[in-house]
């Protein structure tokens, strides 16, 4: 049975996006929809205004509905924010089969003792992802149905974040009005979105670099290694500039796009640029040197952040760099900053396996959208074949079947 269209909405601080997607029997995706509002009501990635929020929401998926000749009924919505985070939990059993043949019963118990973590009581799990499977505390295997063993034990990843926060953003879609089907983690989805098995096998960090949210998530050992969220984007840059230079958002935003860098270097271009006055602002000219300074400042705290979190001791096992996703992409130098930190080869994340409105729909700031609608018809195929979820996850995000 033809899995129907995928709906993926994303309420981004700085403009909300819903996609429409769906999949040819190549297995890639047709978008098909799409529709792109300037947001009003969220901060730092969290609902502040649900009105506000659901009147943007409705008119982004009437557009979707336009553009894509779909009546829309239900989304898959990305979730960010600060108040995500990730812990490490592990499991173990004793094998109890025939000549200690480890069973799927044997792999699904020691699933759910490993997700037997208690979190706060305001928290909750979005995503549970296996990590490493381990025979006997000493070999570490992918698949360990079939193979011998006395005791079997698993490290899971838990990404999940502060309840009232996420059904905020779920009863904000609510009141456009329109179901929400299932949510996921905005990091999760970029990185789906952006990067190829190779990549993930090699170890890899995805930072989406958002207007009021910078997501991470990296593979380490070929498996996802740690991921997170803070409260610190693009939006952040350009407040640093208005106030630097005493100008209104709208003109620092614009400086920022045009004559924007994250690195401190003014070789070869004009020392100073001016900005013509207009009703309310006078005009003025600024440094160059100074308006980058302002940026980098800022950028640094960020990549710089992610650094710290994710620790020299994962660091080590990342060999195929950093990739770049969110509007914050765009930004000019931003690439050899983050190498800079990083100590690593840096590159901008397109999202792949896409077709249809690619043109429109091709830069990095979709690869949130594109990744969400790729999980979405994951999870449906998964629905259908009705394997473990965990372990089919397991294979999505990191280990190869």
């Amino acid at each position: 049975m033809a899995i129907p269209p995928i709906v993926a909405l994303e309420l981004g601080t700085s403009k909300i996006i819903a996609l429409v997607g769906e999949m040819r029997e190549d297995g890639h995706v047709m978008i098909t929809g799409m529709g792109e509002h300037p947001s009003s009501g969220i901060r730092k990635g969290e609902v502040i205004d649900l009105e506000n929020v659901a009147i943007c929401a409705r008119a982004v998926l009437q557009a979707a509905e336009e553009s894509g000749k779909v009546a829309i009924r239900g989304v898959h919505l990305a979730i960010s924010g600060g108040h995500i985070q990730n812990v490490i939990n592990s499991g173990v059993v004793p094998v109890f089969g025939s000549n200690g043949e480890i069973t799927e019963e044997d792999v699904e118990q020691v699933m759910d003792v490993a997700k037997a973590f208690h979190l706060a009581p305001d928290r909750d799990i979005l995503h549970t992802i296996c990590q490493d499977f381990c025979i006997d505390d000493e070999q570490r295997v992918i698949r360990p149905e079939g193979m011998i063993g006395a005791k079997l034990s698993l490290n899971m990843l838990m990404i999940h974040g502060i309840r009232g926060r996420i059904h905020n953003s779920i009863k904000a879609v609510q009141e456009v009005p329109m179901a929400v089907q299932d949510v996921a983690f905005s990091g999760l989805c970029s990185a789906l979105s952006v990067l190829t098995a190779e990549q993930k096998k090699s170890g890899v960090i995805v930072i989406d670099l958002g207007g009021g949210t910078t997501d991470y998530l990296v593979y380490a050992n070929g498996i996802v290694a740690t991921a997170g969220a803070f409260g610190v984007g693009g939006e952040h840059v350009t407040n640093d500039i208005a106030l630097a230079f005493n100008i209104p958002m709208t003109r620092a935003e614009h400086l920022k796009r045009e004559s924007g860098n994250a690195g401190i270097n003014v070789a070869g271009t004009p020392q100073r640029v001016s900005l013509p006055p207009e009703v309310g602002f006078p005009g003025k000219t600024i440094s160059l040197k100074s308006l980058h300074t302002v940026i980098n400042a800022r950028m640094e705290e960020i990549l710089d952040t992610i650094y710290r979190r994710i620790g020299e001791t994962v660091l080590h096992h990342v060999g195929a760099g950093v990739v770049l996703s969110g509007g914050g992409a765009h930004l000019n130098g931003v690439t050899e900053l983050t190498e800079k930190i990083f100590g690593l080869p840096c590159i901008i994340g397109w999202p792949r396996n896409m077709s249809g409105l690619t043109t429109i729909t091709s830069g990095p700031e979709y690869a949130t959208c594109s990744g969400l609608i790729q999980y979405g018809f994951m999870t449906s195929a998964k629905q259908e074949r009705k394997p473990s979820f965990s372990n089919w996850l397991k294979g999505v995000l990191g280990k190869q079947p």
